[in-house]
């Protein structure tokens, strides 16, 4: 645990004082605390068959290099002992909303980011306590006398910083970054460590030399905008420790989604469609964790050439089940067809949210 820097924390000058609650690992934790029989193994929580994914991992599994979102047959061929567990979304719920109150004790600016994640803004907290650091150390022993669960909490003054001390030591980890360490502290960073930069935008980033923070800062805004397009003035500002974005309570999720890019271009409505099932599996996982359902569902392509189109369909009721997601999927993709240049990238969202399941699964029309 870093030591408690947290008064250079202080409002004065406008800074702000953000926690990043994160569960570790917390579907396969919340499995292995349930079931004593697969403590200390690794477990993945999703679905076994040969079309399914990973949608969490257990620490032992992750030591094999299981990860969220990887196909099941690529990590049961990394890990020939994985044990796979159906997901339980109402447990999960049930128990998220136990470390949401806990939460609402110290403040009412909470930004739930998922089932397991939060940014918090404690710049005034409920009880009195004297520092961010010191809320974040209740938090994560309340949370573990009350579910018996472990969360890793960042500290910092914006969310971006909040966000890589909560990852820094995990699991099980409390880790502050103060305005004094802030701007040294990005430049020594890996890029692969910054929120907001996946494997595709790593990979890029290397290719042009940008292997740390400091890299990242030495590019001017003009040369970021070139490669990077719209992401271009998130990457400048917190390649020096700055985030303007303020915690936002009771945000409205509007659609879920998920994409992938491809390591090699495709152009076969065969090969395309079959990459799809991971991607529907994320969004649908998403859907049962949030309980949430949609009525539009939206495919994008981006071409090889980095142009991207993307359609929609909207149902008269929302999508019931993956099989349904699936079926409107495919029907848009195949719609796209003939494409006059190979896919770099397919994405799937689902919008026009509601709470709760579809009121009856049914057929849906593809023709409207």
């Amino acid at each position: 645990m870093s030591p408690d820097l947290s008064p250079d924390l202080a409002p004065a000058g406008g800074l702000r004082k953000v926690i990043h609650i994160d569960m570790d690992a917390f579907y396969a934790s919340v499995e292995q605390r349930d079931d004593p029989g697969l403590q200390g193994r690794p477990i993945a929580v999703g679905g076994s068959r040969e079309r399914g994914v990973v949608a969490a991992a257990s620490y032992e599994a992750r030591a094999f290099g299981v990860r969220s979102a990887m196909p099941a047959v690529t990590a049961r061929r990394l890990c020939p002992d994985l044990v796979f567990v159906k997901p339980r979304f109402d447990v999960y719920r049930a128990i998220s909303e136990e470390i949401r109150a806990v939460l609402a004790e110290h403040t009412a600016v909470i930004e739930p980011v998922a089932l397991d994640e939060a940014y918090l803004d404690v710049t005034k907290n409920r009880q009195g306590l004297p520092s961010a650091t010191a809320v974040a150390g209740a938090i994560r022993a309340a949370i573990r006398a009350r579910t018996g669960l472990v969360a890793s909490a960042g500290v910092s003054y914006n969310k971006f910083l909040a966000k890589v001390a909560s990852d820094y030591r995990k699991p099980d980890a409390l880790f502050v970054i103060t305005p004094a360490m802030g701007p040294a502290f990005v430049e020594d960073l890996a890029i692969g460590r910054f929120h907001g930069v996946g494997p595709v935008t790593e990979a890029k980033m290397k290719s042009l030399g940008i292997l740390t923070g400091r890299d990242l800062k030495a590019r001017s805004l003009e040369e970021l905008l070139r490669h990077f397009g719209s992401a271009a003035a998130y990457y400048h500002a917190v390649a020096r420790g700055i985030d303007e974005r303020p915690v936002r309570a009771h945000r409205i999720r509007k659609s879920i989604g998920a994409e992938t890019t491809f390591a090699e271009d495709a152009t076969a409505y065969e090969t395309l469609a079959e990459r799809l099932g991971p991607i529907l599996d994320k969004v649908w996982a998403g859907c049962l964790a949030r309980d949430l359902r949609g009525r539009t569902v939206t495919l994008k392509v981006k071409f090889s050439d980095f142009e991207q189109i993307t359609r929609a369909r909207s149902l008269p009721a929302p999508v019931a089940d993956r099989d349904g997601l699936e079926r409107v999927s495919l029907a848009i993709l195949r719609d796209a067809f003939p494409l006059r240049r190979s896919v770099r990238l397919i994405g799937v969202s689902l919008s026009a949210l509601h709470h709760g399941p579809a009121e009856e699964p049914r057929q849906l029309g593809l023709g409207i």
